[in-house]
This record gives structure tokens, C-alpha cells and sequence, in this order.
């Protein structure tokens, strides 16, 4: 292998695999006592009742919320012990699946509305990701766009397809059937999404989707934390986002390959990419892999 960060999560080579600090982790702790937000569209991300905003016991339950989120963190801790830079959000994507009542998770960071995968906790997750990137819709551009929770609950029936009908198409094709997209950042900034993966329908529980965000919040800390270009060890050593940053480059080379050739603006440029694409049933990674490469060239109408 080459040594980048892959959407499947894995590297080698270049990447810094020094064990990360503890300093981390004990902002991620902080970080999860971050409050849920919520979807207008999805579910609400809190446990008001008819009783008030923590039910009939909200000593009980606040109680309970802190032995939860004890518990989680010490999970994560064990998960991501003795993970490099380059391994640590494939490690929180399979500590997440390991937490939560999903099958999969990926995380994607969001750049100027295409977002680009990171890492995933296994190759279904990888795809589905990826399929969001490429239709440039789905609960993850939806999520990244509120800065909220979208709980796709059941992508075979009801108002979920109705919202995104060909990516729950696709997704369901891929033997998904519920996604779970959660905002990473903070309340005025949205760097990506966490996004959860089931085959089988189902809504989390309010006490999954505070999971779910706390270790949407443990992953932005750790990306924050990350070692960048300017952190870098001997010369000559790629960053830990070297892979994913030579992934996002050559999207928007090839977009800008695509204007030339097209004379159109970045807008109908990316939209071009993404329909053949989606028409040749490729990823928008791949087709702009064969643009920069010279192996494929769009042509006026």
C-alpha cells in the first residue's frame, strides 16, 4: 500500500504511527457533555416528557446519562489504545459499530459541498458513503447542512425514500436499510459527519442518539487533535490527511478540467461529474481519477 488514508480506513508507509497523547482524549470527555440538537425533520434529540425535560426523574436520569457517558468513553479509550494518527478514525468507526446498534460507520469531512470520505469501519460502509458523494445527496449532506441529527429510519418506505429517492435506492441495493448521519463540530461550525449504517429499519432511542453524539464529539476532538503538514516528522514524511487531502485535490482538478472543457462554471462542472457517474455507475472519485489522467474528457453537446 502507499501509505494514504483510504476510504476503508487503513494505512501505511508515510503516516506517523506514533501512539497519540492522552491530552486528546481528555477534551473528548469534555466535549461529550455536549448537548444533542435537534432535526425538525427527524427525531428529536432530547427526553422531554410529559413531566418536563428529563421526565418524571431528571435526578435518575441525569445519573444515568453520566454513567452512560463513562462508560462510552471508556470504551473509546480502549478501542483507540495504541492507535497512530493514521489509524485513529478507522478506530473510532468500528468502536462506534461496537457501541451502537448499527452494522457500519464511516466519517466524512465536508469541503465546499462534496464531502469526502475519511474512513469507515468496513467495505459496505465505505460504498455507502461514497454513493452519498457521488449523488451529492443523502442524510449526510443533509445533516452537514443543519449542523444536526437526520435520522433516516427506514430507507424502504415511508417519507425517507420520498427524500432521497435514488440514494435510498442505491443504499438499499447495498443491503442498507437505515442511516444515521450525526454532525461533527460545533454549534456554529459543521467540519462533517458521522454517519451510521443498519440492514435492518429501526429508530435509535434517545439514550442511542446521546451515544451517537458523543462519539460524533470524541471524533471531532480527535480530528482537531490530529498532526497536520506543519506537525509533520522527518522531511520528506506525509501528514496524516496526505491521502484524503490528494483525494479532495484531484476532485476539484478535475472539476476545474471539466470547466475548460465544457466553458461552464464549477456548479455545472460538478454536476457533470456526478451524473456520468452515477450514469456509468462509478464513484465521482474514480471518474475524476480518469479526468486528471487524461482517460476520459467531456465534450459540449
Amino acid at each position: 500500500m502507499d501509505g494514504r488514508i483510504t476510504g476503508h480506513g487503513y494505512c501505511s508507509g508515510g503516516v506517523r504511527a506514533e501512539p497519540m497523547d492522552d491530552d486528546w482524549l481528555r477534551r473528548a470527555k469534555e466535549a461529550g457533555a455536549v448537548g444533542p440538537r435537534d432535526d425538525r425533520y427527524g427525531a428529536s434529540g432530547d427526553d422531554r416528557g410529559p413531566h418536563g425535560a428529563w421526565g418524571g426523574d431528571p435526578g435518575g436520569l441525569a445519573r444515568d446519562a453520566e454513567r452512560d457517558r463513562v462508560r462510552v468513553i471508556d470504551v473509546i479509550a480502549e478501542g483507540v489504545r495504541g492507535a497512530g494518527p493514521g489509524e485513529l478514525p478507522h478506530r473510532l468507526c468500528v468502536v462506534a459499530v461496537e457501541l451502537l446498534p448499527v452494522t457500519g460507520a464511516s466519517v466524512s469531512l465536508s469541503a465546499n459541498g462534496m464531502p469526502v470520505q475519511l474512513s469507515a469501519s468496513n467495505e459496505q460502509a465505505a460504498h455507502v458513503g461514497e454513493i452519498q458523494a457521488t449523488l451529492g445527496d443523502g442524510p449526510c449532506r443533509h445533516a452537514a447542512r443543519l449542523g444536526a441529527p437526520v435520522l433516516a429510519a427506514d430507507l424502504t418506505e415511508g417519507r425517507d425514500p420520498d427524500r432521497w429517492p435514488v440514494f435510498a435506492q442505491q443504499a438499499t441495493a447495498a443491503g442498507v436499510r437505515a442511516v444515521y448521519s450525526i454532525p461533527l463540530g460545533n454549534d456554529s461550525v459543521c467540519v462533517g459527519t458521522l454517519d451510521l449504517y443498519r440492514d435492518t429499519p429501526g429508530e435509535l432511542s434517545a439514550r442511542e442518539l446521546r451515544t451517537a453524539q458523543l462519539v460524533a464529539g470524541v471524533v471531532t476532538v480527535a480530528l482537531m487533535a490530529l498532526p497536520h503538514a506543519e506537525d509533520s516528522g522527518s522531511e520528506g514524511e506525509e501528514p496524516w490527511l496526505g491521502g484524503l487531502a490528494t483525494d479532495h485535490d484531484q476532485v476539484y482538478q478535475a472539476i476545474g478540467m471539466i470547466m475548460a472543457q465544457l466553458g461552464v462554471g464549477e456548479d455545472e462542472a460538478l454536476a457533470r461529474l456526478r451524473a456520468h457517474a452515477f450514469a456509468h455507475n462509478r464513484t465521482a472519485q474514480e471518474v475524476a481519477h480518469a479526468v486528471v489522467s487524461h482517460r476520459k474528457r467531456f465534450d459540449r453537446d
